[in-house]
């Protein structure tokens, strides 16, 4: 399991009491191909279901080259495409990154933002989760048990959810 996958294990325990996450495994869905347009593969038709039903989305990412996974790049335009159902549009949503170095992800974090306004989605400003030197912060069984990022990831999700009643108002 990677530093960002036990972010989002820890964010399951500290939700709102009247919040659940689901965590979608983006690793599975084929490469996007605008060809593919005209028959979405299965995996991307239920991936995007569960966009269109969720209330709102966090984004879990480490910084690869600057910016976000290609991984997570995929589905995102997986989730944008085809123009006429872009499933991201309108959703509340957050950002948390790990990584082992100093800077936590802020670069991924940053260009996930740039990409959130073309898809039309409403990101909270604060607080931000940068966890940097991710090895310090989680045990040798990946749990994380450094207090002040419990506490901060604790008050993003609160947030999240403050966020996400207000824009359903």
């Amino acid at each position: 399991m990677s530093f960002n996958s036990a972010l989002l294990e820890a964010a399951k325990q500290l939700l709102p009491q009247d919040a659940t996450l689901e965590v979608a495994d983006v690793s599975r869905l084929p490469l996007y191909n605008q060809d593919l347009e005209h028959e979405i593969p299965e995996e991307v038709k239920e991936f995007k279901k569960k966009i269109r039903g969720a209330d709102a989305i966090l984004f879990a990412t480490p910084e690869h080259n600057y910016s976000v996974t290609a991984v997570l790049k995929n589905a995102i335009e997986w989730g944008n495409r085809p123009p006429r159902d872009a499933s991201w549009s309108g959703k509340p949503a957050a950002i948390i990154s790990a990584s082992t170095s100093l800077r936590g992800g802020a670069r991924a974090q940053l260009h996930l933002r740039q990409i959130m306004i073309d898809l039309n989605m409403y990101p909270i400003n604060r607080p931000q989760l940068l966890v940097a030197n991710a090895k310090d912060k989680f045990n040798e069984d990946l749990h994380l048990t450094d207090e002040e990022t419990l506490r901060t990831l604790r008050d993003l999700l609160s947030s999240l959810v403050e966020w996400t009643r207000k824009l359903q108002r």
